[in-house]
């Protein structure tokens, strides 16, 4: 085929608009259904997906016929994590006004490296930034970098955090690399996130390396256990254990890292967001003291995906790390987004994150964190009241629960994910496997909770709970 043919179809289905009306009607039947779909797709609509499972077409295909497939055999093959009973992995749903800018975006396509390729995205990264650090109460030169998620995010705070404690120690890790560098400790609690750990790796720090620290029977880091810290020192914090949710003693142990000068990052996913509700913000004490965080809007805040954020109070460091140089880029007077992150081609995830933003206000995401957390305790209660066993302190919006016997839970959790009402996942906690309870989605009511209530009883009454 001649690729004239191509450029004046694809120049006739820009102008004639009859694909985006299909994908518009296509995402309006999604959105309309969602709610009652079942949360995890029914064994019969896994089965339809090896229609995908074909040769690379030899010629171009109809732009309709692919749509139509997406939509017929895709769409029920998606998880409901934007319904009201995902409480799977940390997923948040989505609010209305972020799914409609997402979709104006991308046809925007913007490339966010430099101001040059898209002021816009510019524009508003630099809003984002000031809105988060004064939300979050940082420093107000705090500088913000927009990643892919918070595991992007903590991989670019080390890396501002190794980079400046060996710059001290007169060692540039931009021009003289990892080998033969002056040691750097690390210290973690013993319950860091699988990211954090994958971060130290990817790195170069090494796991084996890191001096682990101790935690209470909720998971958080003992304070009275921590090594001598120094300036040579990385140290790590959780706000927001991702199984049981609690936070790290923040603020004590800043405090003694502060005294050391060490450098402390902050792991907040999720729940770096409590720092925006007054219910919650005793969880995040002191975290202004820290020098690094790491969090995710599309969790608590329910921005849509991909949407992490990484924060550095040293802006020099973090600028440093993440450095690119080419006689062809632009840099500008404005921002240019790729020196606080590793991309340079990078999605205009700020378009979404400004509109979630703006759209809820300081108010509206106070009111939003108090509800998910307030459901979340609302289910944990429910279950408590029929005979489930809650392993934590319900504090933020995650509940551990098990049923008395480790066979009995295994069993009701395979239940509860093929069940289509609601879907949780699962884990082990101090060696008894658990069920994970994430309450992250806006559109979680009472009735929601209720009826997820009704089929852990009646499923863990057939297993014999």
């Amino acid at each position: 085929m001649h690729f004239e043919k191509l450029h004046s179809d694809m120049n006739e289905q820009f102008q004639k608009r009859e694909l985006f009306e299909d994908a518009k009607k296509y995402a309006y039947d999604y959105l309309e259904k969602v709610k009652g779909m079942a949360v995890f797709p029914a064994r019969e609509s896994l089965c339809l997906l090896e229609k995908f499972s074909e040769a690379m077409p030899a010629s171009p295909c109809s732009p309709h016929d692919i749509l139509k497939i997406l939509h017929e055999v895709g769409s029920i093959n998606t998880v409901a994590q934007t319904g009201s009973r995902y409480f799977g992995f940390v997923n948040g749903g989505v609010t209305p006004v972020a799914l409609a800018v997402k979709w104006l975006a991308d046809v925007w396509d913007q490339n966010t490296a430099l101001y040059v390729i898209s002021p816009i995205a510019a524009k508003l990264e630099e809003v984002c930034e000031k809105w988060i650090v004064e939300l979050f109460n940082l420093p107000e030169h705090t500088a913000a970098g927009f990643v892919s998620g918070s595991s992007t995010a903590t991989i670019c705070g080390l890396a501002a955090a190794r980079n400046e404690i060996l710059r001290k120690r007169g060692w540039d890790v931009a021009e003289k690399g990892m080998f033969g560098a002056p040691p750097i400790r690390v210290v973690v609690g013993q319950q860091a996130h699988s990211s954090v750990w994958k971060a130290l790796s990817m790195l170069g720090f090494g796991r084996g390396n890191a001096e682990v620290v101790p935690v209470d029977e909720q998971g958080r880091m003992r304070t009275e256990a921590l090594p001598p810290l120094d300036s040579n020192t990385l140290l790590l914090v959780q706000a927001g254990n991702v199984n049981g949710g609690a936070f790290d003693p923040i603020d004590e142990i800043c405090g003694i890292a502060n005294e050391a000068g060490a450098w402390v990052h902050v792991d907040g996913a999720f729940g770096l967001w409590a720092a925006a509700c007054e219910h919650t913000r005793y969880l995040t004490k002191g975290m202004e003291k820290a020098d690094s965080w790491s969090a995710d809007a599309h969790k608590t805040l329910n921005a849509p995906y991909d949407c992490g954020i990484v924060l550095c109070k040293n802006t020099t460091a973090l600028r440093n790390a993440m450095q690119a140089s080419g006689s062809y880029i632009q840099y500008s007077e404005n921002r240019d987004g790729m020196l606080y992150t590793p991309e340079m081609s990078r999605r205009a995830r700020s378009v979404e994150l400004w509109a979630t933003l703006k759209y809820f206000g300081k108010s509206g995401i106070d009111a939003l964190v108090n509800h998910l957390c307030g459901m979340a305790k609302y289910f944990a209660a429910g279950l408590a009241k029929n005979g489930f066993i809650i392993e934590n302190e319900v504090v933020f919006n995650q509940i551990m629960v098990r049923c008395e016997r480790s066979g009995e839970t295994e069993a009701l959790l395979q239940k509860i994910q093929s069940s289509g009402t609601c879907w949780c996942g699962g884990a082990t906690w101090k060696n008894k496997p658990i069920l994970r309870i994430s309450v992250c989605s806006w559109r979680t009511t009472p009735d929601d909770i209720d009826e997820c209530i009704k089929v852990f009883a009646d499923l863990g009454r057939d297993t014999g709970k």
